[in-house]
């Protein structure tokens, strides 16, 4: 697994002025190559070429520091879902198709984010920015939600809220699915796209929604 963010320039070394960008950049490229879980505070430090006592002017620990990338990470991954949306047009339902793609494409092209979002295991309470920043994203999807409940009758529209959270947990379910980028990747005969795409259409049509003749 690689970390392509940033522009792909990969791990930096320290500089004047520029101690969290840097040990933020060494996290990232540690999760990519170990995983959120499979390094320490001093590698993050020997990594972003400084001493081991020099990330605590920033975080106090490492789960500070996996916070604070986890929290960049959301704050990417709601403008990515805000952009497809992109206010709904052309009509809710290919907005909504356009989220799902965005969301795929995400956890494909930021993996070491993705890993620090939903694979550190960092408690919400003692980190609340990240949980802030995680329902900020979800709030987009919920957005869409709404829109397209509004397709129904009145008496008939389920919680935008629980649709939100179905679409999200097939949405990611289809994301770690097809997270591996190595031969122990099951093969399946759908691409994400594909499978995420077909599974939100059976889905809605349960709900009862239909895609206008005009769409």
């Amino acid at each position: 697994m690689s970390w392509s963010g940033h522009g792909g320039r990969g791990r930096r070394g320290y500089h004047h002025g520029n101690l969290r960008e840097a040990l933020v950049t060494a996290a990232l490229d540690l999760i990519a190559r170990k995983g959120p879980a499979g390094f320490t505070f001093a590698e993050a430090a020997r990594a972003a070429g400084v001493s081991a006592a020099a990330p605590y002017r920033h975080f106090r620990d490492r789960d500070a520091l996996m916070a604070d990338v986890a929290r960049r990470g959301f704050e990417l991954f709601e403008q990515r879902l805000t952009v497809s949306w992109n206010g709904g047009l052309p009509n809710a339902l290919t907005a909504l198709e356009a989220m799902g793609r965005a969301y795929l494409a995400f956890a494909r092209d930021e993996p070491a984010y993705f890993s620090a979002m939903f694979e550190s295991g960092l408690p919400f309470e003692a980190h609340p920015e990240v949980r802030e920043m995680g329902d900020r994203a979800l709030g987009v999807l919920r957005q869409a939600c709404e829109a397209v409940a509004a397709m129904l009758p009145a008496d008939k529209r389920p919680p935008a809220m629980m649709m939100a959270l179905h679409i999200w947990s097939l949405s990611h379910g289809i994301a770690s699915l097809f997270a591996r980028g190595d031969a122990a990747r099951r093969p399946l005969p759908m691409s994400p796209e594909e499978l995420l795409e077909a599974g939100v259409l059976v889905y809605l049509e349960g709900l009862g929604v239909r895609r206008p003749s005009s769409a």
